[in-house]
This record gives C-alpha cells, sequence and structure tokens, in this order.
C-alpha cells in the first residue's frame, strides 16, 4: 500500500473516530486497527492527520471512545497500572532501546521485549560526562527518536500548564513525581544523559570557526529538549537538605541524608567530583558565552537560542548543590558566567518579551553575591572586549556590572522597576570587598543617588526610598572597608557633595512634599535619562532594541519583595556569617523579621502614610520623618567634613582645575581615626520561598510554551498557568 494510500486510510479513521458520537465497542477490531496500521508517519504528519481540535472534541463529546483508543491492546486486568505510569515506563525503556535510541553492544538485535528489560541502561549512558567516561558514535537517527521521546515526556509533564498558578502552590506534579521515583529503573542514566547531552554540547562543531556551516548540526534540538526536561523534572519546592558528605568513589556522594524523593534533584544534589564540577561549569560557560561569539566574528558559530534553559539549569545547580556553588566561586571561572548574563541583561533591556530573562540573570547574580568570594573575584580586571551598547571604560568586572546596572535602570524597560531593589542589594552585597572603582563606575553610581533622591522620586512611592538606602550603604562599606584604593569613588562623592546635604535637609512639611508630587504629575517619567555622561558606546555594538511589535510573550507572576527574598546576615570579624532574621517561632502570625527595616518599618509605614479611599498614594510628614532619621549619612559627612576643606584648599593654592592632582591628593590621604567606628558588614542572601518557586514554574514553562512551535504542541490548548499576549 502506497504510503499517500495509507495515510489517506488513517485520515479516514480519525474522522470516523472524531465524528462518531456513539462509543464504539472496544472488539470492534476492523475500526480499531486502522489506527495501527503501517503508517510511516512523521511527527509533523501526525499533527496534521490529527487536529488537536478534534481531538479534543472526542474527548469532550464520546471520552469513552477515546479512552479505548488509549487503552487498546491493554489487557483488562485489574491490577494493571494507571496508564500514565505504563506510558511513562514505555518512553523510559525507549530511550535505552538498542539499535533504535542507543547502539546495541552485541551482533545479534534485541528482538524481545524481555530483553529490554534485562538491560543495564547505565552501560548506554548517551554522553560521556558525569560519571561516565565513554563518548559514543553521534547517531543522527537515535538522536532524532530521543528528541521525538523527550518531546513526548514533556508532553505528559505539561500539567503544570493547565492548573492556574496557586500562591503557595507546593503541589507536586504526578507525572514528574513517578517518573523521578525509584519506579523508574533508568532514573539514573537518564539524568546524567539528559545532564552529559547538554554539558558536552560544542555548538562550533569540532572546534572549527564555520563549521556548523558545512554540516547541518542535527544535535541542537536534541540537547534542547535534553535541557528542557532536565529543568522540568527539577522542578522541586524547598531547599533540599545540602550534602556535606564523605568522598565516595562513585560519581554520587553517598552521604546521609537520603534527601528528597526526586532522584532528579536528589542526584543533582550529589554530585561532588571537581572534575564533574568542571565539565558542567565549563559546558555551561561555553554554551552562554556561544551568543556573546557571535558578535565579534559573525557566524562563525552556530547561535544557540536556549540560554534561557541554561541559565535555570544554573540556577537549579548553584540552589541544590551547595558544593557547586563554592566550586563556582573558588576561582575566576565564576566571570565566564557572569559576563555573558551582564551581556544578556544589557540587550535585553528594553524588550517587554524579555522581561522574564531579566529576572532570572538578576536572581543568579543576587544568588552569586550572597557569597563574599564573588565580591572578591570581579576585581578581576575587565579586557574581554565583548561588544555591549555600554560606554567603553578601563576597569574590573566589578565596573562592568555597576554599568550596565546603570544601563538597565536609567534606560531599561519601566516593567523592570521591580528588580531595582534587587540589583542594589547586588552591589550592596559586594561592596565590602570592591578593590578600586573606575571613575566610570563612580560616577554611575552617584548619578543612581542623584536620581532616585529627588523629591518627587522620594516621596512618589512607598518603597523609593530604600534605594537611596541601599546607595548609602555601598558608599559607606566602600569607605569603611576599601577607602584606600578608591580614590575615584570618594573624589566623585566630594564632586556631588550637594546630593548628601540635600538629603540630609531633606523637607517634610505639607506643602513641600505636595509641592514636589505636583511636579511628578506634570513630568511622570521613569528616572532622570540625562546628565550622566553616558560617553561613546562600544564599537560593534547595537543598541538594546525594544520587542519587535507582534512577538508573543508569556505572563508571570508578581516576584516577591526583597525582604522576602533575602535574609539578612551579618558578617563576624572572621569572616563567618550571623544571621539577623529571627527564629521563626518567634515570628507573629504575618511572618515578619523583627529588623527594624524593611519589614516592620512598612507597615509602620503604611499606618503613617494615609493612603486615601482611590488607592492613591499619599505620604505625610511622619512619614518622611519616620525614614529620614534614620539616614545613614554620618560617615559620608564626616568624609565630607574633613576632606572638602582640604581640597578646597589645594584648588586656591595651585589654581587648579585638573583632576589628577586632587585624585593623587586623595590616593595617599587617610581618614585613619577620623570615621566613625566601622558598622559590621551586612549581608542580604537569597533564600528559596513558594513566591520564587511559583515564579520560576510558570517562568520555565513559558519559554518552553514559546520555543515548541514546530509541531505545536501546545499552541492554543487552554494553558492556565500563564497568559500569552502579543506585544
Amino acid at each position: 500500500m502506497g504510503s499517500a494510500d495509507s495515510k489517506l486510510n488513517f485520515r479516514k479513521a480519525v474522522i470516523q473516530l472524531t465524528t462518531k458520537t456513539q462509543p464504539v465497542e472496544a472488539t470492534d477490531d476492523a475500526f480499531w486497527d486502522q489506527f495501527w496500521a503501517d503508517t510511516a508517519t512523521s511527527v509533523q504528519d501526525v499533527f496534521a492527520l490529527v487536529p488537536a481540535a478534534e481531538i479534543r472534541a472526542v474527548r469532550e463529546e464520546s471520552p469513552s471512545n477515546l479512552a479505548t483508543l488509549c487503552y487498546k491492546g491493554e489487557d483488562d486486568d485489574e491490577n494493571a497500572r494507571p496508564l500514565a505510569e505504563s506510558l511513562l515506563l514505555a518512553i523510559a525503556d525507549l530511550l535505552f532501546c538498542p539499535d533504535f535510541t542507543v547502539q546495541s553492544h552485541r551482533r545479534s538485535t534485541v528482538d524481545s521485549a524481555e530483553d529490554i528489560h534485562s538491560l543495564d541502561s547505565c552501560e548506554y549512558i548517551w554522553e560521556a560526562g558525569v560519571g561516565f567516561a565513554h563518548s559514543p558514535q553521534p547517531n543522527y537517527n537515535h538522536d532524532m527518536n530521543r528528541m521525538e521521546l523527550l518531546k513526548l515526556l514533556l508532553t505528559c509533564f505539561s500539567e503544570a500548564m493547565y492548573l492556574p498558578p496557586a500562591p503557595d502552590s507546593s503541589s507536586v506534579n504526578p507525572w514528574v513525581q513517578f517518573f523521578c521515583s525509584t519506579e523508574n529503573r533508568h532514573a539514573l542514566p537518564l539524568f546524567t544523559s539528559l545532564l552529559n547531552t547538554v554539558c558536552a554540547y560544542d555548538p562550533v562543531g569540532y572546534g572549527i570557526p564555520y563549521n556548523h556551516l558545512l554540516f547541518s548540526d542535527y544535535r541542537e534540538p536534541l540537547v534542547e529538549e535534553a535541557a528542557q526536561v532536565l529543568i522540568v523534572t527539577l522542578d522541586h519546592d524547598g531547599a533540599t537538605p545540602t550534602v556535606d558528605g564523605t568522598t565516595t568513589g562513585t560519581a554520587m556522594d553517598d552521604a546521609d541524608p537520603p534527601g528528597p524523593e526526586n532522584l532528579f534533584v536528589n542526584y543533582l544534589s550529589r554530585i561532588h567530583r571537581e572534575e564533574d564540577f568542571q565539565f558542567i561549569l565549563k559546558g555551561i560557560a561555553r554554551l552562554l558565552s556561544n551568543p556573546l561569539l557571535q558578535t565579534y566574528l559573525p557566524n562563525s558559530t552556530k547561535k544557540i537560542q536556549f540560554h534561557q534553559e541554561l541559565l535555570v539549569l544554573f540556577w537549579k545547580l548553584c540552589d541544590f548543590n551547595k558544593k557547586f556553588l563554592f566550586f563556582v566561586l573558588k576561582t575566576s571561572d565564576v566571570l565566564d558566567i557572569l559576563v555573558p548574563i551582564l551581556y544578556f541583561l544589557n540587550d535585553a533591556r528594553a524588550d517587554q518579551s524579555r522581561v522574564g530573562l531579566m529576572h532570572i540573570g538578576v536572581f543568579i547574580l543576587l544568588l552569586l553575591s550572597g557569597e563574599r568570594n564573588f565580591g572578591v573575584r570581579l576585581n578581576k580586571p575587565y579586557s574581554v572586549r565583548v561588544p555591549m551598547d555600554i560606554p567603553v571604560f578601563t576597569g574590573t568586572h566589578a565596573d562592568l556590572l555597576i554599568v550596565v546596572f546603570h544601563k538597565i535602570i536609567t534606560s531599561g524597560h519601566q516593567r523592570l522597576q521591580p528588580l531595582f531593589d534587587c540589583l542594589l542589594t547586588i552591589v550592596v552585597n559586594v561592596s565590602p570587598y570592591l578593590k578600586s572603582l573606575s571613575m566610570m563606575a563612580a560616577n554611575k553610581l552617584l548619578h543612581l543617588l542623584e536620581a532616585f533622591s529627588t523629591t518627587w522620586f522620594l516621596f512618589s512611592a512607598a518603597q523609593n526610598h530604600h534605594l537611596v538606602f541601599f546607595l548609602l550603604e555601598v558608599f559607606n562599606n566602600i569607605i569603611q572597608y576599601q577607602f584606600d584604593g578608591n580614590s575615584n569613588l570618594v573624589y566623585a562623592i566630594i564632586r556631588k557633595r550637594s546630593v548628601f546635604h540635600q538629603l540630609a535637609n531633606l523637607p517634610t512639611d505639607p506643602p513641600t512634599i505636595h509641592k514636589a508630587l505636583q511636579r511628578r504629575r506634570r513630568a511622570p517619567e521613569a528616572l532622570s535619562r540625562t546628565s550622566s555622561q553616558e560617553g561613546v558606546s562600544m564599537e560593534g555594538s547595537h543598541p538594546a532594541a525594544p520587542a519587535e511589535p507582534g512577538t508573543l510573550k508569556t505572563s508571570l507572576v508578581a516576584t516577591p519583595g526583597i525582604e522576602k527574598l533575602t535574609e539578612k546576615s551579618q558578617v563576624s570579624e572572621d569572616g563567618t556569617l550571623r544571621s539577623l532574621e529571627p527564629a521563626p517561632q518567634q515570628n507573629s502570625a504575618e511572618g515578619s523579621p523583627a529588623s527594624e527595616e524593611p519589614s516592620q518599618a512598612w507597615r509602620e509605614q503604611r499606618r503613617l502614610s494615609s493612603a486615601s479611599a482611590g488607592g492613591q498614594w499619599n505620604p505625610t510628614s511622619e512619614w518622611v520623618l519616620s525614614w529620614k532619621s534614620k539616614l545613614p549619612l554620618q560617615t559620608i559627612m564626616r568624609l565630607l567634613q574633613v576632606l572638602v576643606p582640604q581640597v578646597e584648599k589645594i584648588c586656591i593654592d595651585k589654581g587648579l582645575t585638573d583632576e589628577s592632582e586632587i585624585l593623587r591628593f586623595l590616593q595617599h590621604g587617610t581618614l585613619v581615626g577620623l570615621l566613625p567606628v566601622p558598622h559590621p558588614i551586612l549581608i542580604r542572601k537569597y533564600q528559596a520561598n513558594s513566591g520564587t518557586a511559583m515564579w520560576f514554574r510558570t517562568y520555565m514553562w513559558g519559554v518552553i510554551y514559546l520555543r515548541n512551535v514546530d509541531p505545536p504542541v501546545w499552541y492554543d490548548t487552554d494553558v492556565k498557568l500563564f497568559e500569552i499576549q502579543r506585544v
């Protein structure tokens, strides 16, 4: 029978099934067998021959027929597994089926299903890497079959898309739960296969530039599906018990505690060998840097599109495996992750369809910034010249981070405003370790202070003054702990001293507050976009573009505020951290920390500022006074008191208008004994919570939805987890 004929017959059978309203007997073999006839169909054919709308119609109008179709061929047995479990186990078996998805090791082929059940799939791991040394010959057909099976697996797991986002949804996805349990005897080799396939992938193709133009690279679709399946199986609420076990001879750490039921999370949290960490980190860094290579050798490598999945995977690795996090920060290799993230943040800042990408990038940097080593690593000079739409500067990775953050805040999409707290928290966390800021970065920080301390900005929303507190904390940390190398920042503070005086003398009387807000209503722009001497952007860079009209995007749930996202710790003399959060049982029902700022203070502010009936924000004198009195200005005021007269004297004596002389003076100056006693360093460390877990779930499934349009697996279905919107 010709393939066209068999397709026609199959299509006829589908039409019969979808138009019959009466149940068809399960014993009517002539009817049901048409569906299993040997039609050599591709996935595209199936989607063409079985329109999604028709399947849904069958489900609505004659569910019993759909059930018969699904169960046909199964023996009726009281103890039979649920169909979902059989399907998942069949997929797992097929992922290690010799001559279908893996190379057969024997001369003879595997004939019977029994052989598959006795096969030790650990010998058939798809790629060398963690816990497996042998790299099998690439095989196009095997890769394609694996990819289709992984797509099917993702479809099974996608139940999450059809549940609305619940605030504290710790709901376990039963499909993922079963697949990642001990019921699946292939869990370990499959986890290893997916992880190794992603981390070993080199899109350049055998290390030769332009090689991808010669070979069509069929590995990428598989790698992409592998990354998506991995992040979905690792969607696990709550922090995992971290394993600090002894090192054993296996790739996984065997120490107690046993860890979570989800074996994928369990295996991920127990990887512990240095060479495995190196393999994973190098692989992820190589793939994340891929779009950057594009910019200075256009088209020299294949441009990959799955960097969002990679960022989620990197996040999961750091969150579930603390040893991996420490390994990442142990050397300057962490900068190979930082630079691509800053590149993505800078590139996506004006594009509302990439707000999710902005969030995941910032969350990763927030997680890293909670560790002292991250701040220390940032002092490494930045010499890579990735063309980015930022001013040219000479300096360190810390300067790069500050310049990019300044760009995001002053010229990003207005949807990014909720991230400002996070961005500045990262700068606060690293500030005690920054040995020498460039003049460019110092000016950017002072420009932010100027923008955030205008009266209309301070008075126009309940939390805006937090941004000023964060910036003052940055300046205090650097002055108290890194004064010696930071003459550029000290000089910038002296030049902009009027901003600090204005803050100290902030008006609190009702008429002035009212007038500031009137001014705000006339010019409602997000932030002053001017007056920061921009300088020329780097050569070869493109301005950050807004989203193309018509771009599809998925909605995201709101992220928790910074006080929920982080936990405050104090760094003691010996460098250890002491949590400043009260023990949970002392908390009130609201679960607010007893510390002054910000949660308790917030409720206080809510009370002090009468929010009028229309929900209009209405700042009062008491409210302004409540936080103005806490502005940490003492250190800076003392610095100005000591240094300004000396600098002015130099200028008068030498008739100076030249910065270099003043900078030389400041470099050799000292404030020892003249400043207030150094305050303890405060670090705000990221802490897992149900709010971020829900955010990650909606973001991740949104990415997967938008990346799988051929075939359009979920397109036009009744997705509830997010809305699909057009820009």
